[in-house]
C-alpha cells in the first residue's frame, strides 16, 4: 500500500491492449495505484521494435520481463488480463512469481 491506496499490477499478453486501457480506467477509479506494462509489444509500439536488430530485440525483451518482475514486486497484487481465457508462458511465470512473493492474483475472466 501507498498510503490509503492498494497498488496493482497489471499482468498479461500485449495483444489486449484495450482490455489494459478499460482495466486501468475501472481500478484507478476504485482507488488503486495501476502499474501497467510499458510498451505494447503485440498489439502496438511498432515504432520501437521495428529498429532493433536481434541482440538488441533479445536484450530488450529480457531487460523488460525482469523489470515487470520488480513491478510485482512493488504491488499489493496482480490483475492478470486474460481475455478469452488466454494466458501466455510470460503472464504464467508472472502469476508464478506472485504466488511465491505471496501477492493477491485477481482475473479479468473467471477460469471455466
Amino acid at each position: 500500500m501507498v498510503g490509503k491506496y492498494q497498488v496493482v499490477t497489471l499482468c498479461g499478453s500485449t495483444r489486449f491492449e484495450d482490455e489494459f486501457m478499460q482495466v486501468q480506467k475501472n481500478l484507478t477509479l476504485a482507488g488503486k495505484i495501476v502499474i501497467g506494462v510499458g510498451l505494447f509489444g503485440h498489439s502496438g509500439d511498432n515504432e520501437v521494435w521495428e529498429k532493433m536488430d536481434e541482440g538488441t530485440l533479445t536484450k530488450t525483451k529480457e531487460m523488460l520481463d525482469d523489470m515487470h518482475k520488480r513491478k510485482i514486486d512493488m504491488a499489493d497484487e496482480i490483475f492478470v488480463i486474460n481475455k478469452n481465457g488466454y494466458i501466455g508462458d510470460s503472464t504464467k511465470s508472472e502469476i508464478a512469481y506472485a504466488k511465491k512473493m505471496g501477492k493477491k492474483i485477481s482475473y479479468l475472466e473467471e477460469a471455466k
